[in-house]
């Protein structure tokens, strides 16, 4: 199986809460093809907590990737953290669907924890990923002044048809 270092062994365990941590680097992200993140550096820690019929993992994670900003294409370190509870049962089959809910066949002795990792991090990636230079507005990316100066030609173009006006709208206007 990929990725041991991720494998909890609880049959040894005694009952109560347990910690485990984790650093994630570019390699654990290549195990998954995931080539959006570079430069990884997350922490993540894990805690179970193993009573006499089930467990509960809490995953909690905080770091930095490096990536593209989605409107300057400049690459930055970007933060990251997330956060994941997960109740770990026993029954007939193995089963993972739920995403709250992880079924262990019973006689289990261990489970890989990399999956839900993998999930936590890229889902509590922010979606817009924007430079804060960007949002400083102290960038001087040739993209985005390349971009200003189209919005420029763009909203001077616009100007005109906003003074002839729609005859339909101008009745509702006389509305108001």
């Amino acid at each position: 199986m990929k990725l041991k270092e991720f494998d909890i062994s609880f049959k040894g365990l005694k009952q109560g809460k347990h910690a485990f941590e984790y650093t994630l680097d570019d390699t654990f992200f290549e195990w998954f093809d995931y080539k959006e993140f570079t430069n990884v550096a997350i922490e993540v820690n894990a805690s179970l907590m193993k009573n006499s019929t089930t467990m509960e993992l809490s995953l909690k994670s905080k770091g930095t990737v490096k990536v593209d900003c989605d409107l300057s294409n400049e690459p930055f370190d970007m933060e990251v953290d997330g956060e994941l509870e997960l109740l770990i049962k026993f029954g007939e089959t193995f089963n993972d669907e739920d995403d709250e809910l992880l079924i262990l066949p019973h006689g289990e002795y261990m489970f890989n924890i990399a999956q839900y990792i993998y999930e936590m991090v890229v889902l509590g990636a922010p979606k817009k990923r924007i430079h804060p230079d960007v949002i400083a507005g102290t960038s001087t990316s040739k993209a985005l002044s390349r971009l200003e100066e189209l919005s420029l030609k763009d909203s001077n173009t616009e100007e005109p048809d906003k003074e002839e006006g729609d005859p339909r709208w101008d009745a509702l206007k006389k509305l108001l």
